[in-house]
């Protein structure tokens, strides 16, 4: 039977390589004698299924009486749930902001951070959390130890955000690739939000006992309220007639005018495929929205739009870039193009999804409903249960789609009374997609 005391101690004879002498009078203390001779004292524990040791101190140091009474110490604290190896670990590190934010982007890469209804960030998420911690977060706090952030530096770092200190313009792996970093209100705000999502992060990893970041007042973000008015339609309708007569930008063009008629996000007529288009439902399944699987009802003049590019190209993504493998990813450019040095110079896609919105209001109906036909996680469930398109969604979907569609055509109606009929809908199609010269487009729409 050994004891560990000063004779056990100094009679421990270093070898080959480093060995462990244990204590049978308290079990997990233990004597660690290294291949150089030195010796050291240490506790050996399970924690979370794993064996881990932690080191109380060197002999000579420490002595086996000294250090015995540390470990009966700090096999107490074990026997209450603390693990003392792991809070050392991360006080010996004095993680970094840099550290646990390269920690977070791993787990980020597996997809254990959560987004929005509790579901694995996507891709395009990723990407922004990514540059949002490269090109504001680390460079400003990247080398302070998280455990010594006060609510105060938050403040600073947004702050700086603020005031563009942050800005760059930076060279991407992508050939002539730019990303230019400007900063101001907008940035800081969201970059505060990823930045508390990180230091949470932080607190359920015991790396630090609150967030800094909660309580922060941050400058209130950009509240999209711009939408368009009667006239303006009448105007987006004419440019995207005349951009089809010319034969620029014609593809742009039909994705402009479908995301009108839809109020999708642009991403979502992007990467728009079409076994996701129910044309007997009269809804587009879509899989992978914003919001994740997602189905929405459509009106007539969208079905009717959507059937005439289906006689062209019935398989892949609606909008085929050049190779036809690949939707097409060039919307963002030509929509820069499509409205440049025109009255809607300022739109964006997320004006014609608000505006859709807003017109459905104007015509009398209820926000849910608005906000199945748009597809918003808040207002309401209805979208993430819908299998067999309730008539009435259809029916509002179809008087809205209807009364864009006349708007884009030049019409003038009255909220109340306008509904186009099946012939007035055909022959407005017609007019858009007949404008090109013969040889230019998809054929006439059949009768």
């Amino acid at each position: 039977m050994v004891k560990l005391n000063k004779r056990v101690v100094e009679a421990a004879a270093a070898q080959d390589k480093d060995y462990f002498v244990w204590d049978d009078d308290l079990a997990g203390f233990g004597l660690r004698v290294f291949a150089s001779g030195k010796r050291s004292y240490l506790v050996q524990y399970r924690a979370a299924g794993r064996t881990r040791r932690y080191t109380i101190g060197a002999h000579g140091v420490w002595t086996a009486e000294d250090a015995r009474r540390e470990a009966k110490v700090l096999l107490g604290r074990i026997a209450h749930g603390e693990n003392p190896s792991e809070e050392r670990r991360l006080n010996h590190r004095e993680i970094t902001v840099r550290e646990l934010c390269e920690r977070y982007l791993e787990d980020l890469e597996l997809g254990l951070i959560l987004g929005k209804g509790d579901r694995p960030k996507k891709a395009t998420t990723k990407l922004t959390d990514t540059g949002r911690i490269h090109r504001h977060i680390l460079p400003l706090i990247g080398n302070r130890r998280v455990k010594d952030l006060t609510k105060s530096d938050i403040v600073r770092v947004m702050k700086d955000i603020m005031a563009g200190r942050t800005k760059a313009n930076i060279k991407t792996e992508k050939l002539r690739g730019r990303a230019i970093v400007r900063g101001g209100a907008g940035t800081a705000t969201r970059t505060i939000g990823l930045l508390g999502g990180i230091l949470s992060y932080a607190v359920e990893l015991g790396i630090i006992p609150q967030n800094p970041a909660h309580g922060i007042r941050k400058p209130k973000d950009n509240v999209r309220s711009r939408r368009l008015s009667e006239q303006e339609y009448r105007t987006l309708g004419a440019i995207l007639r005349k951009a089809w007569s010319k034969g620029q930008y014609r593809t742009a063009a039909e994705m402009v005018r479908l995301i009108a008629l839809t109020g999708c996000r642009r991403g979502e007529i992007i990467d728009l495929r079409w076994d996701e288009v129910d044309i007997d439902n009269s809804c587009l399944r879509l899989s992978d929205s914003k919001e994740g699987a997602s189905t929405r009802p459509i009106g007539l003049s969208a079905l009717e739009f959507l059937e005439a590019r289906h006689g062209e190209q019935a398989e892949n993504f609606v909008f085929r870039g050049r190779t036809g493998e690949a939707p097409f990813g060039s919307l963002p450019n030509h929509w820069a193009k499509l409205f440049e040095n025109t009255a809607l110079a300022d739109i964006t896609p997320h004006v014609l999804r608000h505006s859709f919105a807003s017109i459905g209001n104007d015509l009398g109906f209820t926000e849910a409903t608005i906000a199945a036909l748009v597809g918003h996680s808040r207002g309401t469930v209805t979208s993430r249960y819908i299998h067999s398109i309730d008539t009435a969604l259809i029916m509002a979907a179809d008087k809205i789609a209807g009364y864009i569609q006349g708007l884009l055509d030049g019409g003038s109606f009255g909220h109340a009374s306008y509904a186009l009929d099946r012939e007035s809908r055909k022959a407005s199609l017609a007019q858009f997609l007949g404008a090109a010269a013969p040889d230019a487009g998809p054929a006439t729409i059949a009768a």
